[in-house]
């Protein structure tokens, strides 16, 4: 079944992903603290994923992050960097990621956090909860406007 009216598909997102700017209100809660909430994000839309918000380290609450020595590799993006996020005395370990150093092409998420929505509290978008991508490597955030079926589950890699 395709979108409706006001709906996405991420088979219609490109591969390469694309980047955007939003102003949608993001929010991340963890702990029951709000340790994040813009609205100067980076969206990035990739072909069978759902969006993923890039949150300007300035809308961040840093003092709750810390330093992870996990590195992956995104052929598009580059190598990404780490932290755990800690609040009185919870933690949810390599939840937030960043390109301290993007590819060319995806220059915009400099300075940019993103954060697992499995592994916080409650992300929002626009005071929606977002519903976390199945497995735990993408990273994407669905709300009622992105349609699927999404890559990341089980029996899904082979897409």
């Amino acid at each position: 079944m395709g979108p409706k009216e006001k709906q996405e598909s991420v088979w219609d997102y490109p591969r390469p992903p694309r980047v955007e700017r939003s102003d949608e209100m993001i929010e991340v809660w963890f702990a029951g603290v709000c340790v994040a909430h813009s609205r100067r994000t980076m969206r990035v839309l990739e072909t069978s994923h759902p969006p993923t918000y890039y949150i300007p380290k300035a809308d961040v609450e840093t003092t709750h992050l810390r330093r992870s020595p996990r590195r992956t590799m995104c052929e598009f993006k580059g190598q990404s960097h780490y932290y755990t996020v800690s609040v009185d005395g919870r933690s949810a370990r390599n939840a937030v990621w960043e390109y301290p150093e993007p590819l060319p092409g995806y220059e915009a998420l400099k300075d940019h956090l993103c954060f697992y929505p499995s592994l916080m509290e409650q992300c929002l978008v626009n005071g929606e909860a977002v519903t976390p991508q199945e497995g735990d490597f993408y990273g994407g955030w669905i709300t009622r406007r992105i349609v699927g079926p999404y890559k990341g589950g089980a029996g899904t890699w082979g897409w």
